[in-house]
């Protein structure tokens, strides 16, 4: 039976990327992605606040350029990619896991000011 490793994300960005070129100058760019689940009420009356979870995406080459020439802190971006997981070892020994989503697939959607200046 074949498995599917996929993550869909919507969200909006941190931070500017961060990008490096490697190997023969292959682009690699970084960065946070925020995702919100909105608070809501039980029917008892207990509150259940609002939840952020911050997801580190990596993209490559074409999309690692793309990234760096137009998408900035705050951007609201459309991310599909696969889940890897990754170990290292911190400057005291301590054996450290990451997780990340290495991207396939990116849409940008205009900045808000641009969004409501073309809406009128």
């Amino acid at each position: 039976m074949a498995t599917v490793n996929k993550a869909i994300l919507l969200g909006y960005v941190g931070k500017d990327p961060d990008v490096r070129y490697v190997d023969q100058g292959v682009c690699v760019a970084q960065l946070r992605l925020a995702t919100t689940e909105p608070g809501y009420t039980l029917q008892n009356g207990t509150e259940v606040p609002e939840r952020t979870e911050w997801h580190n995406v990596i993209f490559w080459r074409k999309l690692g350029e793309t990234v760096e020439k137009y998408v900035h802190k705050g951007d609201l971006i459309y991310v599909e990619g696969k889940i890897q997981t990754r170990s290292y070892d911190d400057r005291q020994g301590i054996t450290r896991y990451i997780t990340e989503i290495w991207a396939d697939r990116l849409e940008m959607f205009p900045p808000k000011a641009k969004a409501e200046t073309s809406a009128n």
